[in-house]
């Protein structure tokens, strides 16, 4: 199989795997919120007003659970890296540089994984593209520059 044709085939599942991905951040993030303020998956629950950790526990449920379901996508995934960014700038590199060195390599991860997500969209699988607004994305090699 040549190159070319390679890559058109994959580009053509970028819409689908693009949705597969913000399916399981959202899951995952929207897990980590749950953690936080319910006080399930072996985490003890933070307090009602502790700051920062129970807001961004509560953004985390509810941006993460709109992630999950491709509904304002976009807006729920800038103000998710945001969130990230400044619980890793805040919370983790005052302990060293690097996250590996800081416990903050979930914080990194997540923040550039939404930021990806601001610029793609939701892809297949949203309720956007459900409700017809245009959610899913044409995969990269068929946008105009």
């Amino acid at each position: 199989m040549s190159a070319a044709r390679l890559s058109d085939r994959l580009s053509s599942h970028q819409p689908l795997v693009l949705g597969l991905f913000r399916i399981v951040l959202g899951l995952l993030f929207a897990s980590e919120g749950a953690a936080t303020i319910f006080g399930i998956l072996g985490r003890r629950s933070s307090p009602v007003g502790d700051w920062p950790f129970w807001y961004a526990g509560v953004i985390e449920l509810v941006c993460g659970v709109l992630v999950l379901l491709g509904a304002a996508t976009r807006s729920a995934a800038f103000l998710s890296s945001g969130a990230m960014a400044f619980a890793y700038f805040t919370e983790h590199q005052k302990n060293g540089l690097f996250p590996l060195q800081n416990g903050g390599l979930s914080p990194a991860l997540f923040c550039w994984g939404f930021l990806l997500l601001v610029f793609f969209g939701p892809g297949a699988l949203s309720l956007s593209a459900l409700a017809g607004r245009g959610g899913a994305t044409r995969p990269v090699a068929e946008q105009a520059l």
